[in-house]
């Protein structure tokens, strides 16, 4: 399972391997560094999907794996979960720096 990060990335690699393909560049040094990044990604790719088939199409319905990076007790805001909540106020303000800097120097309407 890929962190957010991986998953761009990993679109960017399978992007220049198809490229490198296409152009008949396989016994190339850069489709061998791809390949490796590719199968280090796939370490940890493993478990089980549950689909349901009907009148031509596949719809994944479940899916289950020991390394899933998902964690239920993060994703939901229920007393006793394990997201502190009192980290918000500062997350918010530190990744919305970008914004309010842009904002402040670049008005919508340049004066």
């Amino acid at each position: 399972m890929l962190a957010k990060e991986q998953l761009r990335f990993k679109a960017k690699v399978a992007a220049e391997y198809a490229d490198l393909i296409y152009n008949g560049l396989w016994f190339t040094g850069m489709r061998r560094d791809l390949a490796a990044y590719v199968e280090s990604t796939q370490r940890y790719v493993t478990g089980t999907i549950r689909v349901k088939l009907f009148k031509g199409n596949c719809q994944i319905v479940g899916r289950k794996s020991p390394y899933s990076l998902y964690d239920y007790s993060l994703a939901t805001y229920d007393k006793g979960d394990a997201f502190d909540q009192s980290a918000s106020p500062g997350f918010i303000h530190i990744w919305g720096l970008p914004a309010r800097t842009q904002a402040k120097v670049q008005p919508e309407k340049p004066e």
